[in-house]
This record gives C-alpha cells, structure tokens and sequence, in this order.
C-alpha cells in the first residue's frame, strides 16, 4: 500500500538529506581507504622477496624522516623564505579579500602583518589547516565548516583583538615593537635597606 502524503513516514528532518549526503561521502571514502589498504596488505603477504616498492622497512638512514609540515617559526632560510611566499599569497589572495573587511578600532589589521611574528605564527597554522580541510579527498564535504569555526575565527579573533599583535598599528603607522616584552626589573638587583 502506498504511503499518503501526511503520512508520519514521509515527514524527514530539514538537512537530514545532506546528513544523509555527508555520511554517504564519507562511507564512500572509507570504503575506499579500507580496500587500498587490505590490497596493499594482501600484496606485502603475497610478497617473499621484501617490502612492497615506497614501503619503508623500518632500516632507513636516520636522515630519512616522515614529511609533515612545517612550523613556519622553526624554519630557517631558505625554507622559511619559501613557506613566508607561499603564505603571503594566501593570505593577500584568499584571506584579505574574502574574510577582512576594513579595517576599524574594534578589527584592526596590518599591512604589514608579515613583520609581526605572532601573526604569522597563527595566519600560518591557519593556512596548514585550510590546505588540509579545503580537500573533500581527505575530509568530505564537511571540512570549510571545521576549518572555519575551529581555525580562522580563532585566529582572527586573536590577531585582530584590542589587545594582539596589531594593537599598536594604526592607519598609516607600522609598530611591531609594542608586542616586545620589555626588561623585567628584579628584586635581586636592588640594594638592601
């Protein structure tokens, strides 16, 4: 028997369908990952003559290391040279003209933000974090929504608060040395009484 249009059946959730989409997509890929996998463990058994090619052993030179990405403020010249371009293109490209309005006393931003080594630090996990959740590949449909409440808000909430990195720059004047802690006086240097 066919259901009837104000059938409690038929009545489904707003958004259940993208739930619904989402939990799909992500089936889909950990179906995937879970078949790249057993093939690669049924090749590595099948195998008696050594490890399957790329497969590390375990008996590396020390020199070989796991790539993960970078710190930006544990780099030295020219990696960090390299890792500052590619950020200054992504945050002058993607973050300037998309989420930065302009700016005012309650959301400051400096133009020279690459000086402020606290901005950088935060624009730069910022930027890690958009390369990894902007790939459905590796994160579904789901990933600008994380990205965005867990890494950017923050972020920016931070660098553009009263009291961050850009509290001394106005419009029209750079100072990153107001963020520079200044010389803690001691009780050991003063002179008994």
């Amino acid at each position: 028997m066919p259901a009837e249009p104000d059938d409690p059946r038929l009545s489904v959730p707003v958004g259940m369908f993208e739930d619904i989409e989402d939990l799909k997509a992500q089936l889909a890929q950990l179906t995937a990952l879970v078949k790249t996998l057993t093939e690669g463990a049924d090749e590595q058994t099948e195998s008696t003559d050594g490890p399957v090619e790329g497969e590390q052993t375990g008996n590396e030179s020390e020199g070989e290391e796991a790539q993960y990405p970078p710190f930006i403020l544990l780099l030295d010249s020219p990696e960090h040279d390299d890792e500052l371009r590619g950020l200054i293109e992504w945050v002058e490209g993607v973050l300037v003209p998309g989420y930065l309005g302009e700016p005012s006393a309650d959301a400051k931003w400096c133009h020279l933000w690459f000086e402020h080594t606290v901005a950088v630090a935060r624009l730069h996990a910022a930027w890690l974090a958009w390369q990894e959740l902007t790939d459905p590949a590796s994160c579904g449909y789901t990933g600008p929504s994380v990205w965005h409440r867990d890494h950017l808000d923050p972020a920016l909430r931070e660098l553009r608060a009263s009291a961050g990195p850009f509290a001394g720059c106005v419009k029209g004047e750079h100072r990153i040395e107001h963020r520079l802690p200044s010389v803690v006086p001691s009780a050991w240097t003063h002179a008994e009484d």
